[in-house]
């Protein structure tokens, strides 16, 4: 019986395997729409996509990074301005991309764009720390699809969406984990109400990457800032010395799980784009396989054991 199970198991990732290497043709008559170009994995697969004969039109925030990426490539490659939290931006780009694409239509869209800070303990945070955030990572990613949406349906095309494995589970407070739990909701909602239309919706759920969000520079100023404007009383339950042990425990164990091997996530919203038989959702990185997804599985008590005890404690904590 084992042998038979073991069998099966193997024919199973072999047929998967075999499934998974056809690609689509003409890639040279295909346009992708990429937000959040400017750096990290956007940047890298506009490129990447560039190199493998694509018509892409990537997105930036910035004019250097506009003039950057059009530098390192082909004629086929188009830059536009795009701040996915402006829907008069997002609007704009959007006329700009049914004028190149024509009647080829849109062969995906690749919603990168993405902020990770603020972050920071709840009570330490605003209503607009959240507004901020969601406006990018989850509104600006509602917004992108639905503006070019009928040209990704006329030609049967794909979305790649951009979560986090931290939308599945949440190790700390903050938008940022709030956020990509909406994500992959409206990945899921997407994904079933565009199956009818021929129209593949695929979710990617990077771990630990090293890119310009995940800077600890900057999330320890992050940390700082928020610290300096909290009330005297909110301080007093912390104490003065969580601020160090949280900028400590970033350079003693957090920054040992970041992975700077960007093309494994590359290589995964490449699959979403090229595949004839794409997965639903990728989890690139070897700590989100083995260990948050299957975190996000086991009994709440145990996470939070996990979590409890590899935190900083408060002056007044009861634990």
């Amino acid at each position: 019986m084992f042998v038979f199970v073991v069998g099966l198991v193997v024919a199973w990732f072999a047929y998967r395997w075999y499934k998974e290497t056809k690609r689509i043709s003409n890639r040279e008559d295909k346009y992708v729409y990429i937000t959040g170009c400017d750096s990290g994995f956007g940047n890298l697969l506009a490129r990447h996509l560039d190199q493998l004969g694509f018509n892409v039109i990537a997105g930036c925030y910035t004019e250097k990074g506009e003039d950057l990426l059009q530098k390192l490539s082909s004629h086929r490659l188009t830059t536009l301005h795009l701040d996915v939290a402006d829907s008069s931006s997002v609007s704009k780009a959007a006329g700009v991309v049914q004028t190149l694409v024509g009647n080829k239509g849109l062969w995906a869209l690749v919603n990168n764009a993405g902020v990770s800070l603020p972050v920071g303990p709840s009570d330490w945070l605003t209503i607009e720390d959240y507004k901020s955030l969601m406006a990018v990572n989850l509104f600006g990613v509602i917004d992108v699809t639905l503006s070019v949406l009928p040209l990704i349906k006329r030609v049967k095309g794909r979305v790649v969406n951009m979560a986090s494995v931290h939308g599945r589970i949440t190790p700390t407070g903050g938008p940022y984990c709030i956020s990509k739990y909406g994500v992959e909701s409206f990945n899921d909602g997407l994904r079933l109400n565009m199956a009818p239309f021929g129209v593949k919706v695929v979710c990617v759920e990077p771990g630990f990457f090293k890119t310009d969000m995940s800077d600890l520079e900057l999330v320890k100023k992050n940390f700082k800032r928020l610290w300096d404007r909290l009330p005297q009383n909110v301080k007093d339950d912390y104490g003065h010395s969580f601020l160090g042990q949280i900028c400590q425990r970033l350079d003693d164990k957090v920054k040992n799980l970041f992975d700077k091997d960007l093309m494994k996530v590359v290589r995964c919203m490449e699959h979403g784009i090229c595949a004839v038989h794409p997965r639903t959702r990728y989890s690139p990185g070897w700590d989100s396989k083995f260990f948050w997804l299957p975190l996000s599985y086991a009994p709440t008590w145990i996470s939070d054991r996990i979590f409890l005890r590899n935190s900083p404690k408060p002056k007044k904590s009861v634990l």
